[in-house]
């Protein structure tokens, strides 16, 4: 006859008397608080006016944040049950349950103040001798926004409903003249429904404003382009050549009919996705350390592709402290690659490794293992890079670049859950990317320090 180990219910038993005995000691929820711990938090603390009742502390908070991005827990609703059946979290609440309001407020209050944190944590990898900067690995990943892409109005469908509300409009002011001398329909509300669609309206020229913006915006970049084109086109006239193909077209300052603006978050865009089709998203961009897989570089665009995302990398690059070391290489795929790409990396010390065009997978083993090209004795950076990457030892170190920030950003979306944006708006969507990739260096850390 089989035995079984019994399951008693009734019986009383005791858990160990201090939230310290909960947890393993290598647990990640310890790894968390000992991370914020040595963080300087007296600006979030400031803020604080002392009135009313007691607040929660801010190192409590922003640890179950950071916990709860580590391990996918990102709501506040769901962190503040966790609070209650989940022992790593009474661990870091200190068997404190905070309710899920002071945790969604504490977050959208304070994310402007995440991104010296962030630096923080790099800088403690650095004492803990986990991160000294070498190569780079850039790239960027569409984050769906907290909006529907449904929620979109275009240029030409605004004119198209606008043009149909007008005319509804003066139908029925029409029917409210002729009111006294024939009968309205039963149940319409003439002041109402004039009422309604004037508030429509008010919102679509709301929208068709800011489209107007966006293209003005455009414009100007575009006039850019064109005029180099242009004066490109003339310098090869007048040393002789004849240039290639026909001359560019002025760009218009109009609004194209597909131009759009999402009534639910209008700073987010449709993108393409990796999966094929558009999403209203952002472009979340992160460079990684090549050695340790800990990001140092976050930042989030609204463009939907990566070729000016070069230059805000160097900027945060540069602001960093001295002494996490000097970046060297910076490798990127053929998104971010330009002539002017290149030669921004070259003006502040740093090696561009960007690929130029899709490589092929599978190189002949004679080219492979041929020798290196002597090094041309040129001042363009773009053939001196092309001259890198072409080497064997510029093809080992690009090569880097997939399996660097690419598992991150896998890691981040399948492992850790986090896909969509919590807040909307450019702002805050920075700032939940900065937690974000905040919450993935600290679980990053806690692996590294064990190995």
């Amino acid at each position: 006859m089989s035995r079984f180990i019994a399951v008693d219910r009734d019986t009383a038993y005791l858990l160990p008397p201090s939230v310290d005995e909960w947890l393993p000691q290598d647990h990640l929820a310890r790894f968390v608080v000992e991370v914020i711990d040595q963080l300087d938090l007296s600006e979030l603390v400031r803020q604080y006016a002392g009135r009313g009742s007691d607040a929660y502390h801010p190192a409590m908070l922003l640890g179950l944040l950071v916990y709860g991005y580590a391990t996918g827990v990102h709501s506040s609703r769901k962190i503040e049950r966790a609070c209650h059946d989940s022992l790593a979290f009474r661990f870091i609440a200190a068997n404190t349950q905070p309710d899920h309001d002071s945790i969604a407020t504490f977050r959208r209050r304070f994310l402007a103040q995440i991104e010296a944190l962030f630096v923080q944590v790099l800088v403690l990898a650095h004492e803990m001798k986990c991160l000294k900067l070498g190569n780079i690995s850039l790239d960027g990943t569409k984050i769906a926004a907290n909006a529907s892409k449904h929620k979109a109005l275009s240029w030409e469908h605004a004119n198209k409903i606008e043009a149909q509300l007008r005319e509804e409009v003066q139908l029925l002011l029409k029917l409210a003249e002729e009111s006294d001398s024939r009968p309205v329909n039963d149940g319409l509300d003439v002041p109402a429904e004039i009422a309604r669609r004037e508030k429509r309206l008010a919102g679509i020229a709301q929208a068709k404003t800011k489209i107007e913006e966006r293209a003005r915006e455009r414009h100007a970049v575009e006039q850019q382009e064109y005029e180099a084109k242009c004066a490109k086109r003339e310098a090869q006239r007048e040393a002789g050549k004849k240039p290639r193909g026909p001359d560019p077209q002025a760009p218009s300052s109009e609004p194209k009919p597909g131009d759009q603006v999402n009534l639910t978050d209008e700073e987010s865009r449709i993108m393409p996705t990796s999966r094929g089709g558009f999403e209203q998203s952002y472009n979340a961009q992160a460079a990684v350390d090549t050695d340790t897989m800990l990001v140092i570089a976050p930042h989030v665009t609204q463009a939907t592709n990566d070729k000016r995302e070069i230059a805000p990398t160097l900027d945060k690059v540069q602001a960093l402290p001295e002494v996490l070391g000097q970046v060297e290489a910076l490798l990127g795929d053929t998104g971010y690659f330009s002539a002017a790409n290149v030669s921004a990396c070259e003006a502040q010390g740093i090696d561009p490794m960007l690929s130029m065009k899709r490589e092929s997978h599978h190189i002949p083993v004679l080219q492979r293992f041929a020798p290196d090209a002597p090094v041309p004795e040129t001042d363009d950076p773009v053939v001196k890079m092309a001259h890198r990457l072409a080497t064997k030892k510029g093809r080992a170190l690009y090569g880097l670049r997939k399996q660097t920030v690419e598992p991150v950003f896998g890691i981040i979306k399948r492992v850790m859950g986090w896909s969509q944006m919590s807040m909307r708006g450019l702002d805050k969507a920075r700032g939940e990317w900065s937690l974000v990739t905040m919450a993935w260096n600290i679980k990053r850390l806690h692996v590294l320090r064990a190995a």
